[in-house]
């Protein structure tokens, strides 16, 4: 290994990462006979081969694995090397990845453009995806923060509250339980329903209630998307549970049934495995954001539709 370059190893950790040495050509703006030639050259610094192709698909050997685990100890140790030093300077840049839960797309941006604002020089990956991808990018370790609205169990996580994430009744705007006040929960039975895709917490923490309360519903529709659902309900497909932050963008075009039981209680959460140390941006913007999710909860109390407060102090 004492004639690897770093080049070598960013060549095979993005091959890897892809399983394609097209694609890691294309992200490194490389031809592919280069990418072909440095992973050539690394294989022989190794002395073992780093891949194996079986049909058309590309493959890490049991040497692959390990070099892949340990440019990635590698490559982080140099980030936070770099944004050290960038903080001694009195800098702040490097990279931010964040990875946050489909519903979190709804006012993670907005908390984001003032943070872009403070510090230009940080790049922001981010990653919008469902409850189960959020656990397997947790596992591979593939980002600094995770912003979710259920903290694993089976995972050793360290998790910070920072605001709450009431699960509302939506129907249109018209719906005829509109004006009602203190609608049974059994009156859900009644109306069409959709509901999230399995895998999703939103789905999840709402048959949780039914089940407690011994309720079954009419399943009309299983949508992959808050917005796809909030289309179908104003055009009158049926009913649904979201969460109220969904509603920051088009309120006039719902309304929320005060049904029993809810809102659903639920937080919002920033995660990462414990034992992760946070780059020096990552622990910036996790003590920003539990400033800024206080504001935001005063911006949306100005509103129609109160966001709660949340309960719990926070812990700094």
């Amino acid at each position: 290994m004492n004639q690897a370059t770093l080049h070598q190893l960013k060549v095979f950790e993005a091959a890897a990462r892809h399983g394609s040495f097209t694609r890691a050509a294309e992200e490194l703006f490389l031809t592919q006979p280069t990418v072909s030639m440095q992973i050539k050259q690394l294989t022989k610094s190794v002395g073992l081969p780093l891949f194996e192709q079986v049909g058309k698909r590309l493959y890490l050997t049991e040497a692959g694995r390990e070099l892949f685990a340990t440019c990635r100890q590698i490559f982080e140790t140099i980030a936070q090397f770099e944004m050290k030093v960038a903080d001694l300077k009195g800098l702040k840049q490097g990279q931010l990845r964040l990875a946050v839960i489909t519903t979190a797309k709804y006012f993670i941006p907005r908390l984001l453009g003032p943070f872009c604002q403070l510090y230009p020089g940080i790049d922001i990956s981010l990653q919008v995806t469902n409850h189960e991808r959020i656990l397997e990018r947790m596992m591979s370790n593939m980002d600094d923060l995770y912003i979710m609205s259920q903290v694993p169990e089976h995972l050793d996580v360290t998790s910070q509250p920072f605001l709450d994430n009431p699960l509302v009744v939506f129907a249109p705007a018209n719906h005829p339980l509109a004006q009602e006040k203190n609608i049974p929960i059994q009156r859900l039975s009644n109306e069409p329903f959709i509901m999230r895709e399995p895998g999703s917490g939103t789905r999840r923490a709402v048959q949780n209630l039914l089940e407690e309360q011994g309720i079954s519903v009419k399943v009309k529709l299983e949508l992959g998307s808050n917005e796809a659902i909030k289309q179908a309900i104003a055009g009158g497909l049926g009913i649904s549970v979201l969460s109220r932050h969904t509603l920051l963008s088009d309120a006039a075009e719902f309304s929320i049934l005060d049904v029993q039981h809810f809102p659903i209680k639920r937080t919002w959460y920033m995660v990462y495995p414990s034992g992760k140390q946070l780059s020096i941006v990552a622990r910036t913007y996790y003590e920003y954001l539990l400033d800024a999710a206080k504001k935001f909860v005063e911006q949306t109390e100005q509103l129609n539709f109160p966001v709660p407060v949340p309960e719990y102090s926070v812990v700094e």
